[in-house]
């Protein structure tokens, strides 16, 4: 149905005047505020989803293995404002590193990003993710096994929920992989920060963060999932001669 055709001449008018995008969304919303099949409060809702108030951060959080090698590709994104590696999604209150790798707190390792979704969607956060991970096994990533190296997407709000399953439908719909998807999406529960020494931890220590992921497979394995990564380089960017 052509909602626009069937609105009035007034109706249309109103319609023109108050569009403050040119975006397919804000169209729809606005029509059908217009024609009172909308409450305005819900479009005024929808909106401002769709077209955030200068300044305004939100937060995102993902799991994806070994939380040293998912900092990286977030950070260089414009529009990310920081990330913090820690553990969330268990029921341990202020775990530290080593009950978490025991497997016993129901963690996971993650990567929490702040950022201004002005100038960066969740959409593409989303994207990101996806391409640095492998969704395909469960309760493990690359060389690291446990369900303290599961892949998950936790979302804070309902429109993190919606687009992140939105996300996964599209990826399963789109037949690249013959195996189920088993990357979990779940409501975001406390977050615990990692202990310093994890933070940034491919800038501290280099060679070290380096070896670690060509020994674990995490680029190789990354290459023939998804060839090359956005947000970032390729997975395979490492440069061989630097590897120990």
């Amino acid at each position: 149905m052509n909602l626009y055709a069937s609105a009035s001449r007034e109706q249309r008018r109103k319609i023109r005047r108050l569009m403050p995008a040119n975006t397919r969304r804000a169209t729809t919303v606005l029509l059908l505020a217009a024609l009172g099949v909308l409450a305005p409060l819900r479009a005024s809702v929808l909106l401002a989803a769709d077209n955030p108030a200068p300044g305004r951060t939100a937060t995102a959080t993902f799991a994806g293995g070994c939380f040293w090698c998912m900092q990286p590709p977030f950070e260089g994104l414009d529009g990310v404002l920081s990330t913090t590696v820690g553990y969330t999604g268990g029921h341990t209150k202020n775990p530290t590193y080593h009950e978490v790798s025991a497997g016993d707190t129901g963690h996971t390792e993650s990567v929490q990003i702040v950022y201004d979704p002005a100038k960066i969607s969740y959409e593409k956060l989303l994207d990101v993710f996806w391409h640095n991970i492998d969704p395909l096994t469960l309760n493990a990533q690359f060389c690291d096994h446990g369900d303290q190296y599961r892949s998950a997407i936790f979302y804070h709000d309902d429109t993190q929920r919606r687009l992140a399953e939105a996300s996964k439908r599209a990826l399963e719909q789109s037949k690249r992989f013959s195996q189920p998807i088993v990357t979990q999406i779940v409501a975001a529960t406390a977050f615990y920060p990692a202990e310093e020494y994890h933070q940034k931890y491919h800038e501290k220590n280099p060679a070290r963060y380096k070896y670690y992921r060509w020994n674990c497979g995490r680029d190789q394995r990354l290459q023939a999932l998804w060839g090359a990564a956005p947000g970032g380089a390729s997975p395979n960017e490492m440069e061989k001669e630097e590897k120990p």
